[in-house]
């Protein structure tokens, strides 16, 4: 187990590391406003993004091997300190131009510590290495649903009143955490292989399965990276992720949670924090600063926009 959690912590700076670099990307690439296949390739030509793809691949690699030592409920809890990565770099990167309150910080701490409170009192225990074709079936077109209806949500905002590129961006992360969850229970199959050597590794379905999916749930993250500021995005990834492995880990792979009165009222709890935390940040200016809002910008700054505001307006 404990190197499960080595393994774990390592995934969570290589996806954090992926996600700033993915982020700084595409924030060059004009967005067309709707679902767009090429956009990958367009993403390709900047050398940073292209760092954030190798990032990601040193994560899944992490993330896969952790997967081989311990559950889905140990790994991907691990997996949400990569959130407070990337609000920790965000704050040191835009304290000058961008007022982050004490507010946000909570925010955030509040999000990954009720996740992890969550899944440590689910204690999800047993499971097997394998599901059955049908359970498969049902839950990929459980998820699919799930994350198109979110993507249809999001892409019929338009440029209706109250669109903002936050609550698209939002959206898609959100869809875009659902879809890693599944891609994370595929993982989980695909390592159960690895004992075989290559050649059980590359005669299981799962591995190709892996391939699509995973490849279309980058394609939808990278939407959701170019629709707005990482910090809307962000929480769908980290937050949903975990959740949806575990929902997952305990329908197919027959994992068991604790769910004594004590227990269950502990994780209402932790997952209303979850939830206080998520809405806190929704309306801190580390969303609304990237957007370049005036109100989040520092008092010095303030005071210099309104004094060349108030020598423009004589």
């Amino acid at each position: 187990m404990q190197a499960a959690v080595l393994l774990a912590i390592a995934a969570s700076f290589c996806t954090a590391t992926a996600s700033l670099a993915q982020r700084q990307g595409a924030k060059s690439v004009q967005p067309t406003g709707g679902f767009d296949a090429r956009l990958l390739l367009r993403l390709a030509r900047q050398p940073v993004w292209l760092l954030g793809i190798v990032s990601m691949i040193g994560g899944f690699v992490f993330q896969l091997t952790a997967l081989r030592y311990g559950p889905l409920a140990l790994v991907q809890p691990i997996l949400s300190l990569e959130l407070l990565l990337v609000f920790g770099f965000l704050a040191f990167a835009g304290r000058r131009r961008t007022r982050i309150k004490p507010r946000d910080w909570l925010g955030a701490v509040a999000m990954s510590a009720g996740l992890a409170v969550f899944l440590r009192l689910a204690s999800a225990s047993g499971g097997r290495l394998h599901a059955a074709g049908s359970s498969w079936l049902l839950a990929g077109l459980v998820t699919l649903g799930v994350v198109l209806a979110a993507v249809a949500l999001a892409f019929r905002m338009g440029n209706r009143p109250g669109a903002t590129p936050s609550r698209r961006a939002a959206l898609l992360g959100s869809a875009t955490g659902i879809a890693w969850g599944f891609v994370a229970a595929v993982i989980k199959e695909l390592s159960s292989h690895l004992g075989g050597g290559l050649g059980a590794v590359f005669s299981t379905w799962s591995l190709y399965v892996l391939l699509v999916v995973g490849a279309t749930t980058m394609l939808l993250a990278s939407h959701a990276l170019a629709a707005g500021p990482l910090a809307a995005s962000q929480p769908g990834f980290t937050i949903l992720d975990p959740l949806a492995a575990s929902l997952l880990g305990i329908f197919l792979f027959g994992e068991q949670i604790q769910t004594g009165p004590w227990d269950l009222a502990g994780e209402a709890l932790a997952v209303a924090l979850v939830v206080a935390g998520a809405a806190t940040l929704s309306r801190s200016c580390f969303i609304r600063g990237e957007l370049a809002d005036p109100s989040c910008l520092p008092a010095g700054i303030q005071a210099q926009a309104a004094s060349r505001q108030r020598a423009a307006s004589r």
